[in-house]
This record gives structure tokens, C-alpha cells and sequence, in this order.
């Protein structure tokens, strides 16, 4: 009967051959577009996806249509993103954020989660957000001790 230890090795054993066949370059046209309740998105690295060379992160990039918004999310924050085109602002609980191609979002992290939804301000080109964040999900779960909740979904 395998002991603990014995497990442990043959899960770094798993590990060890996920990393050396796993993608070091994800491209972009290798990915899908996904519509989702929160809008348009391409996931890069998620926790549900094997084919990368690390689980370390979630990394995603959010499309807004022209004139478009996300849905609102309830989060636990902790998660950073740059504006790769287009410019907007985001409602970070309550509070009213603009940001511009080129700019660092920082979503803090709360014990008690804070809702976020981004907004397209303009009527003819589209926004991109690459958003990253530490994969905690296998550690402490989705919800990351704060709640993860769809409050509103996008329009399209």
C-alpha cells in the first residue's frame, strides 16, 4: 500500500510531465473567444485548462464592445490589469475609476470581496483588458474566501 510520501512523489512525478509538455508560449489565435455572462473573453491561463507549463495563474483578456460594459462581479480582488486598446472606467464597488489604453488596474483585495464592472466610453472601438491573478482556486477555493458572485450579467 502506497504511503502518503509515495503519493506525494508520483503527484510531482504527474507534475514534472504536465510542466515539460506544457505550452511555454499560449498564442492568442490559439485561443477562443468566449461569451460568457461577463462579457467577451480569451483565456490564456485558467484553472480548468492542463495544456500550459504553469498553474501559478488565471489570465484572461476582457473585450468590451464600442459603447458596451461588462457584467458586475463580486470578487475577491487581488487582481491586476493593463489596458491593452480602448478607454473606459470601471465602478469599483461604489466608486467611478477611468482608465486608458496603457494603464494599470489594481482591484484590491477584501476580506469581504469587492463588486467590479468596466465600461466602454467609446461608441466605435473596442476595449481590451488583460487581466492576472494568483490561481488560489485549488488552495482555498473559487470563492477565495470572500464570495465569487455573477451579480449582473453583460448585455450581449
Amino acid at each position: 500500500m502506497a504511503t502518503l510520501l509515495d503519493q506525494l512523489f508520483e503527484l510531482r512525478d504527474k507534475q514534472r510531465a504536465s510542466i515539460a509538455k506544457g505550452l511555454r508560449v499560449v498564442r492568442a489565435k490559439e485561443r477562443p473567444l468566449e461569451k460568457n455572462r461577463n462579457g467577451l473573453v480569451k483565456w490564456y491561463m485558467h484553472p480548468l485548462l492542463d495544456d500550459t507549463a504553469s498553474k501559478a495563474l488565471i489570465v484572461y483578456a476582457q473585450e468590451i464592445p464600442p459603447g458596451k460594459r461588462t457584467g458586475k462581479q463580486k470578487v475577491q480582488g487581488g487582481i491586476v490589469q493593463y489596458v491593452l486598446e480602448g478607454a473606459g472606467y470601471l465602478m469599483l464597488d461604489n466608486d467611478k475609476h477611468e482608465w486608458k489604453q496603457g494603464d494599470m488596474i489594481n482591484i484590491p483585495q477584501r476580506d469581504h470581496g469587492v463588486t467590479v464592472q468596466y465600461f466602454n466610453s467609446s461608441s466605435t472601438q473596442k476595449a481590451r483588458l488583460l487581466s492576472v491573478q494568483p490561481n488560489l482556486v485549488d488552495c482555498i477555493g473559487v470563492d477565495r474566501g470572500a464570495g465569487f458572485e455573477q451579480l449582473e450579467d453583460a448585455p450581449e
